[in-house]
């Protein structure tokens, strides 16, 4: 028996067994790169559409083509003062998979999605992707509608006063991104309105997104931290650019600042090293 050549036949079946071994894992792992792409690809796809109302420029080109891509959807009304019975009917859409052709006739609506709640003896609020708000007057079976424009928001806060009661929220009014969607990362504007003046007010600033508020302690007043869109890409990035905030007199409609340019400037001139 030739002990070398046994040897060698075993050594050619390792090597044949290791390439296939290799080629097998090799086969597995593209396999999984494939479809882990695809879903990603998917999911963010699915995100940047129903996270918002499409963009003018998508919305004409479907209504040249007669078609639709998103359908208006009721979340249940929310009761915001239970003496008068006046509710507030938040406005969401679905957006499709595909874009429809019109159909004038027949107006399909899509079921309504839940939404968080969080209650507090002063506040609530609610979550989701809204694109208009209807005030509802239980008694006098009266609906106002908030906007006439396109706008996206996707929360909703009432705060509870002794004389008022005030729904606010932030919501882009244009594609400033310009990702083809409104949605929530466009500049935002500061909306209120009082169920007592009936009144919607508006707040924002230019080449700025509205990020953070809060009520001034025992009044209608309100300090807005705004972040500004420093490399002017149509959104703002709070890990690399810079905010500021000011104060708004919700008896004037004033928006004021806080710091003062010299303040400002003195600061920034410190963190350059060139202050005193």
């Amino acid at each position: 028996m030739n002990i070398e050549k046994i040897k060698n036949y075993n050594q050619k079946i390792l090597a044949i067994l290791g390439t296939v071994v290799i080629l097998i894992a090799i086969v597995g792992l593209i396999s999984i790169t494939y479809f882990a792409i695809t879903e990603i690809s998917r999911s963010h796809s699915y995100n940047n559409q129903d996270n918002g109302i499409l963009s003018e420029e998508k919305i004409e080109k479907l209504r040249q083509e007669n078609k639709r891509q998103q359908l208006i959807s009721y979340e249940i009304p929310r009761l915001v003062d239970t003496l008068n019975l006046v509710y507030i009917i938040p406005v969401s859409h679905k957006t499709l998979n595909s874009a429809e052709f019109i159909d004038e006739d027949v107006l399909r609506l899509t079921n309504t999605r839940g939404s968080h709640k969080i209650d507090s003896r002063y506040s609530k609020q609610y979550y989701g992707d809204f694109n208009n708000l209807l005030i509802y007057d239980y008694k006098s079976d009266n609906i106002e509608k908030l906007f006439e424009d396109r706008v996206n928001f996707g929360n909703i806060r009432t705060e509870y006063f002794k004389d008022d009661i005030i729904i606010l929220f932030k919501a882009a009014t244009k594609d400033t991104y310009k990702d083809g969607v409104i949605n929530q990362l466009d500049y935002k504007t500061l909306f209120l309105y009082s169920l007592k003046d009936k009144k919607l007010k508006e707040i924002k600033l230019k080449n700025a997104d509205v990020f953070q508020i809060n009520f001034v302690e025992n009044s209608k007043d309100l300090i807005v931290k705004f972040g500004l869109d420093y490399n002017k890409d149509g959104k703002f990035d709070k890990y690399t650019e810079p905010s500021l905030i000011k104060k708004y007199d919700f008896k004037s409609g004033e928006l004021k600042d806080i710091v003062s340019e010299k303040i400002n400037k003195e600061l920034q001139m410190k963190l350059e090293g060139r202050g005193k």
